[in-house]
């Protein structure tokens, strides 16, 4: 039975009785923001009050990860509730190998989210949400996988786009395909100003809204008096210092405000969960005019890699009437899907994620889990394919282009620094053991190849942004 026919079958007479649905669900998702990228979570230089005032009113998780590095896999894993691995979304669409005499092949991995995948959406309908997406989708290459095939009422610019021509129109033009209203209107002001229409419309039924900010992937393009204001906060050999990229996150700090003022002036805040989140981690590689953008310190690396820089993010849950708190539970973007049934009454069809309703809510901790990542590809920001397995304080990567090991405690050693292989072979062995077990139980599970192309002294030539034609690269 697929997932599709499960829900079909077991969905809507499973809304529990005498328990109406009348939570909204205001779901916020970042491309590429940093774990540091707020001042809440450490940032010395960016400016977010109204998130951190947000943040401190609610559930803010410090161990909330993305299912994946990069961003199309994550997407998926968050409307889904299930692994990367297991939905055949992998890499970022359309997924292409970057490196042609890298070491290893990375597979072609699935273009598009499948229609038989149940998603938020699809899941809430049932029980009488109406669902609105607002800005980035990229699951897909044509309509058949975009958002209205998958359970939205609503699409305002959601389509195969991966990045903004530009943050500014008419330059952005059909890319995403909404078009601006006046020159030099910024983007993340346009998909707040639509995120707001949705929920005015809708404040009579309970909704469903994904505003999904194209914000702050590159290009990096902010207003220029917002700039020029961080430019004179900018300190010499400082780790976050970029003033572009720091106005880019001060201008969705207030349209984040702008969407919270929404909320309580519709007297909606008392029954609408608001989730803050990012799908992968920040960009700390010379992707954008050869240069990082953000620093994730003090985690590894940052986007594109599956040490922690990369795939722990913001995450951040108002819920209402919980009081908040800091939690330091590690939790994962494949767990909204079964908490928001579970808070609705739905029975949720067959996920990787587990219902975090009780851990917010009454405090009451997740049953022990593994946590998993495949990423058997090479990503524009100069990761190598490899996997991962949290289990407790504990985290063993594999490397897949030569099968090594690093085992890391990141709760003495949050920046994965020091590896334990040599000092714990039994530890490394158990969780390699349950990582090989987790990737053979997924049917049609792919991984990388030798290449028989490889040439170690061109294995690192390709990458987009070391072509001078493209927006932010140079020729090398």
């Amino acid at each position: 039975m697929t997932r599709r026919t499960f829900f079909q079958f077991a969905g809507a007479p499973l809304i529990a009785q005498n328990k109406p649905a009348k939570l909204n669900f205001v779901f916020i998702l970042i491309d590429d923001m940093g774990w540091a990228d707020l001042v809440c979570q450490g940032s010395k230089f960016y400016e977010t009050p109204h998130i951190d005032r947000f943040a401190a009113a609610g559930v803010r998780f410090t161990n909330g990860y993305a299912a994946c590095p990069v961003c199309s896999p994550s997407r998926a894993a968050i409307l889904t509730g299930r692994y990367p691995a297991r939905t055949g979304v992998t890499n970022y669409l359309p997924g292409a190998h970057p490196l042609p005499h890298s070491k290893m092949i990375g597979p072609i991995c699935q273009p598009y989210l499948a229609a038989s995948e149940v998603t938020i959406a699809e899941a809430l309908k049932p029980a009488g949400y109406v669902s609105g997406h607002v800005g980035k989708w990229h699951l897909g290459p044509a309509k058949e996988y975009w958002p209205e095939a998958q359970g939205f009422a609503t699409n305002v610019g959601g389509s195969n786009s991966g990045m903004p021509k530009s943050f500014f129109w008419p330059q952005w033009e059909n890319n995403p395909p909404i078009a601006g209203k006046n020159n030099g209107e910024y983007l993340t002001d346009r998909l707040t100003d639509e995120a707001i229409g949705f929920i005015r419309a809708h404040r009579d039924q309970p909704f469903f809204l994904y505003l999904s900010h194209y914000t702050v992937h590159v290009p990096i393009e902010a207003k220029e008096a917002t700039a020029q204001r961080f430019r004179a906060k900018v300190q010499p050999g400082a780790l976050q210092n970029d003033p572009v990229y720091a106005a880019m996150i001060s201008s969705l700090d207030d349209n984040v405000g702008r969407l919270l003022n929404t909320l309580e002036e519709t007297k909606l805040a008392g029954r609408t969960v608001v989730v803050f989140t990012s799908d992968n981690g920040g960009l700390s590689a010379p992707e954008w005019k050869l240069k990082p953008v953000t620093s994730n310190a003090p985690l590894r690396e940052g986007k594109g890699h599956v040490y922690e820089g990369g795939i722990r993010v913001p995450f951040l849950v108002k819920w209402p009437g919980v009081q908040p708190r800091v939690d330091d539970t590690p939790v994962c973007g494949i767990d909204f899907l079964p908490t928001f049934c579970q808070a609705t009454g739905v029975k949720p069809p067959p996920t990787d994620g587990v219902s975090m309703l009780d851990l917010i809510t009454k405090r009451q901790p997740l049953a022990p889990r593994d946590l998993y990542w495949h990423y058997p590809h090479y990503s524009n920001q100069l990761g190598k394919p490899g996997g991962a397995i949290r289990q407790g304080d504990f985290k063993l990567v594999e490397m897949y282009e030569d099968g090594s090991l690093e085992l890391y405690n990141l709760k003495n050693d949050v920046g994965e620094r020091s590896n334990l292989v040599a000092a714990m072979p039994a530890k490394a062995r158990e969780l390699h053991t349950r990582l090989v077990a987790w990737r053979k139980a997924i049917p049609n599970l792919q991984m990388p190849q030798p290449n028989p192309k490889y040439d170690p002294q061109k294995a690192d030539i390709g990458y987009w942004w070391q072509i001078s034609d493209r927006p932010g690269g140079n020729s090398k």
